[in-house]
């Protein structure tokens, strides 16, 4: 699933879908969320019933011409990605448009249960853009989240090389279950580890858990030098990973936003895609 509005960025993690899709022969849900009138009137404001049909008229109006506008880029790049506009059909990589009439996080809520991956843009937080919808898909929908880095052009594979990020938590043992196509799917798969929680499984148990299941799996350990997200994301670069997996905000999410925990560092500056599961 991918929600979409009028912000610019829906393309870039249409983009990064479609290359997942190509990679599972996936179907592609983009839901573009168009917003309701009464979630756009002044709240604990009495409006004349006049003003109120102007507003409903142009919320309208304004909806449906970013709705047109949004379903042709979708059209043109489900060409360009090469994904028929059907619908979902084994053994096919494919796409659709929906429309859902709301906030993007309640869409979020909606379709993202039954989807088996949550795409979303990176947030803005300059812009204000982003958060609430990451935070929905983390938090709410049950599902794995990959978050999309901004890019001119989405990567030609994604998890080739994936690099996990492990302490042995439980955030990261979800994450790690629930990439396990991608992880298994790798020509290369790098354990990022700095050692492992009190009574959690370690690199090395991570190692032969994977072996079980024909996945060779090397280590890499790396020293603490101030944020742990940042080393993880410096550890990727180096080790030339095309994709993160991680467990999301062992902190509380408010918590990280505000005092800049190690999930909100990856979130505010991962230049590759990050498989994120709370």
């Amino acid at each position: 699933m991918v929600p979409v509005r009028g912000d610019g960025k829906g393309d870039n993690a249409f983009a990064h879908a479609a290359v997942v899709a190509k990679a599972f022969n996936a179907h592609v849900r983009v839901v573009h969320c168009r917003p309701k009138p009464e979630d756009l009137m002044p709240y604990g404001v009495v409006i004349p019933t006049f003003m109120r049909k102007q507003i409903e008229e142009v919320t309208a109006k304004n909806a449906q011409g970013e709705e047109d506008q949004l379903r042709k880029e979708f059209q043109d790049l489900a060409v360009d990605m090469g994904l028929p506009e059907i619908p979902p059909t084994p053994g096919q990589a494919t796409a659709s448009f929906a429309e859902y009439a709301g906030k993007q996080v309640d869409a979020v809520r909606h379709f993202g249960r039954l989807s088996d991956l949550v795409c979303v843009p990176r947030p803005d937080r300059q812009q204000n853009l982003g958060a609430n919808t990451l935070k929905s898909a983390i938090y709410s929908s049950g599902r794995p989240v990959l978050m999309c880095p901004p890019k001119e052009q989405a990567p030609a594979s994604i998890g080739s090389h994936v690099a996990i990020g492990w302490n042995g938590s439980l955030e990261a043992t979800r994450a790690l279950a629930a990439a396990m196509p991608f992880i298994k799917g790798a020509d290369r798969v790098t354990i990022l580890t700095t050692g492992q929680l009190d009574h959690a499984a370690s690199a090395e148990d991570l190692v032969d858990y994977l072996g079980h299941r024909d996945v060779t799996a090397t280590i890499v350990r790396f020293e603490r030098k101030g944020n742990i997200g940042r080393n993880l994301l410096q550890e990727c670069e180096t080790a030339g990973a095309d994709l993160l997996v991680m467990g999301a905000y062992h902190d509380s999410y408010e918590r990280e936003t505000i005092f800049g925990g190690n999930t909100q560092v990856v979130v505010d500056e991962a230049t590759l895609p990050v498989i994120l599961v709370h």
